[in-house]
Formats: C-alpha cells, sequence, structure tokens
C-alpha cells in the first residue's frame, strides 16, 4: 500500500507518526494538531516489520477502521528513531 506519513512533536522529544493512504485527505479529527509532511508515497506492506514506530498489521487495522494509522502512545520515538 502506498502511504503518505506525517509527523508531529510531542513532550519529552518524542514524535507520533500519522499514516494514511496515499494522496487521501487528511481526516478532520486529525487537522487541529501540527502534523508535517515526512515522507510521500512510501510503500507500507503487512511484512510483520515496524514502519515509523507502527506494527504493520495494527496500522492496516486502523486505517481499515478510520481511515488513517496513529502512533500508540506507548510507541513514539525520538527524533531519527524511525
Amino acid at each position: 500500500m502506498k502511504v503518505d506519513v506525517y509527523k508531529r512533536p510531542d513532550a519529552d522529544g518524542l514524535f507520533s507518526y500519522l499514516v494514511l493512504p496515499h494522496q487521501r485527505a487528511m481526516p478532520e479529527e486529525v487537522t487541529n494538531t501540527d502534523w508535517v509532511i515526512h515522507e510521500r508515497n512510501v510503500d507500507f506492506e503487512r511484512d510483520g516489520k515496524r514502519h515509523f514506530t507502527l506494527q504493520a498489521e495494527d496500522a492496516f487495522l486502523q486505517i481499515g477502521e478510520k481511515g488513517y494509522a496513529i502512533t500508540h502512545l506507548s510507541d513514539r520515538a525520538g527524533d531519527g528513531a524511525a
């Protein structure tokens, strides 16, 4: 699946990631935060790996449920970690 990846700073130098299917508009419920584009047109696969701090299966489940996937609080990473 091709996706666009957004990133935002959180507290303590940690970052969260938002993954949307490529070229899909950002959902209204997440537009009120400081998301900036991190990468566009990225291959995001169900390969068991972690992508941008997101577990692949969890991300695909979130995308199926709400149209996007977002980092869980416990999975945030420091800058450069993802």
